[in-house]
């Protein structure tokens, strides 16, 4: 893979159709192995193609939060959450 460590939007982006996909599947691919690949139908964007190293480094970069019910929360999350309303209510 090419693109590096560069966020993905700073990535150079490919366009290409899916005819193009079927008739030049070769092309296409090495164009993923530069960065994400947009794939087109009747001329709208329908499709992406990228490495799976990128599509592991994109879904670990989603948001991690997490929400729990106050009964359920790890016992750190209940301290910190405990803490931030004891600090509330004495403001």
């Amino acid at each position: 893979m090419i693109t590096g460590n560069l966020p993905f939007k700073e990535m150079p982006l490919a366009h290409f159709s899916l005819t193009d996909l079927s008739n030049r599947s070769g092309e296409v691919v090495e164009a993923a192995l530069r960065g994400p690949v947009e794939i087109t139908r009747r001329g709208k964007r329908k499709f992406m193609l990228l490495t799976a190293e990128d599509y592991d480094r994109l879904v670990s970069a989603a948001d991690t939060r997490h929400a729990f019910h106050a009964d359920d929360a790890p016992e750190g999350v209940a301290a910190m959450m405990l803490a931030a309303l004891t600090k509330d209510h004495e403001d």
